[in-house]
């Protein structure tokens, strides 16, 4: 982790006028196309849910800005951020879960697996104290949305990325998927969330490239 010198940080002019609004928070909403890579993750027996949250976890981690974090008047950087996600946990009800991202997937899967065991034994709605290196995730399963409101809290700043997606359908002979974020603009911009949705779709037009071939 390192803090973003402000004095010759070029943002620092859209950081200050950004962290002055009451609610300072970009949301973008767009389907992508899984066509490709729904079909290996089938193949090799995976968890989609699994493999979509590594997926969107190597693009974050690709793009320096989602892993900016306000912390108070400064702004820092960390190296690497991980994803909590939510998992069922039954009677409708569900737990927040995080798993540690690391860049090989067999490694980060067979981790997320003991993970999800061990929060579904004992659920929790309590992330670690002192932590900010998350991005936040989730998935409306059952909806294919096409927007979505996160809860968060204003004061102070809460700078974490929330990630959501929804119910895959059908667009002639494509697989799409609904894919949400929202970010602090103080740290994001739309350029950000673009070049987000640009890598996701790069990695899902070829998950050999993530997920090993079949």
């Amino acid at each position: 982790m390192r803090y973003i010198d402000m004095e010759t940080w070029p943002r620092r002019g859209h950081f200050e006028f950004f962290s002055t609004f009451d609610h300072p928070h970009l949301g973008l909403c767009a389907n992508v196309d899984l066509t490709a890579f729904r079909p290996l993750v089938k193949q090799q027996d995976r968890s989609i849910n699994v493999a979509i949250v590594y997926l969107l976890s190597r693009a974050a981690n690709s793009i320096p800005e989602f892993r900016f974090r306000i912390r108070g008047e400064d702004v820092v950087e960390h190296e690497t951020v991980h994803p909590s996600t939510t998992i069922p946990t039954g009677e409708d009800l569900f737990s927040f879960c995080t798993f540690e991202y690391m860049e090989d997937f067999d490694t980060f899967a067979a981790k997320a697996a003991e993970t999800i065991a061990a929060v579904q034994a004992d659920p929790t709605l309590e992330d670690e104290p002192g932590r900010d290196d998350y991005l936040f995730m989730t998935t409306i399963p059952w909806v294919s949305f096409t927007n979505i409101l996160h809860p968060l809290h204003l004061q102070p700043a809460d700078s974490v990325p929330r990630i959501a997606w929804g119910k895959f359908f059908q667009e002639g002979e494509r697989i799409k998927m609904p894919l949400d974020v929202q970010a602090h603009h103080a740290l994001v911009d739309g350029v950000h969330l673009g070049r987000f949705y640009e890598r996701v779709q790069e990695y899902l037009d070829r998950p050999e490239t993530l997920l090993g071939e079949s």
